[in-house]
C-alpha cells in the first residue's frame, strides 16, 4: 500500500503546472528625416602684430611709432613698417604678421554660393527622392536612401523575459 501511495504522490506530482512567466517583446521603428537648407558664416577679423629686440620700428613719419592704418569696408590696413636696428652689427630679432580680414558683406549669402568670408558652411536643402523605409512582421527591414541631406534610420528589438 505504501508503495501505491509512492507512485500515486509521484504521478500527481509531475502532472503539476510549471510556474513560471514568460514575456516576449517585439518592438521596431523607423525613422525618415529631411533637412533643411543652412548656411553658417564666421567672418574673420584683422590681426596685426609687431615684436623684436633691439629694432626701433616706423611708418616713415615719426620715429619709434607704427602706422595707425586704416580700415576701408572692414578692413584693417596696417601701412608700411619700416625697422631698423639699435646699433648696427648688434644682435637682433623681429617679427611682423598680418591677417586681413573678410570684408564686410553687402547682402546676405544665398545656399550653395561662395561668399566672401574666410570659414563658410553651406548645406543645400534636402530633397525627399526615393527615402523610405519599411519593417515586415517577420522583422525584415527594407531602408531606401533619398536625395542629398536626408537621414534615414531602422531599428528592431526583440526581448524575451522569463522569471
Amino acid at each position: 500500500m505504501t508503495r501505491a501511495l509512492l507512485v500515486l504522490g509521484i504521478t500527481l506530482a509531475a502532472g503539476l503546472p510549471a510556474r513560471a512567466d514568460l514575456q516576449h517583446k517585439i518592438m521596431s521603428s523607423v525613422q525618415l528625416q529631411v533637412g533643411g537648407a543652412v548656411t553658417t558664416a564666421e567672418r574673420l577679423g584683422s590681426s596685426f602684430s609687431i615684436s623684436g629686440t633691439n629694432i626701433d620700428t616706423t611708418d616713415g613719419t615719426t620715429a619709434n611709432t607704427v602706422s595707425a592704418g586704416t580700415i576701408t569696408s572692414g578692413v584693417y590696413s596696417p601701412g608700411t613698417i619700416a625697422a631698423t636696428q639699435d646699433v648696427p652689427g648688434d644682435a637682433f630679432s623681429f617679427s611682423q604678421t598680418y591677417r586681413q580680414a573678410d570684408a564686410v558683406p553687402t547682402s546676405a549669402v544665398t545656399t550653395g554660393e561662395t561668399a566672401n568670408f574666410g570659414s563658410l558652411t553651406s548645406t543645400a536643402a534636402g530633397t525627399l527622392g526615393t527615402l523610405a523605409g519599411t519593417i515586415s512582421s517577420d522583422g525584415g527591414m527594407t531602408i531606401t536612401g533619398g536625395g542629398a541631406n536626408t537621414l534615414a534610420v531602422g531599428q528592431l528589438v526583440t526581448e524575451i523575459t522569463i522569471d
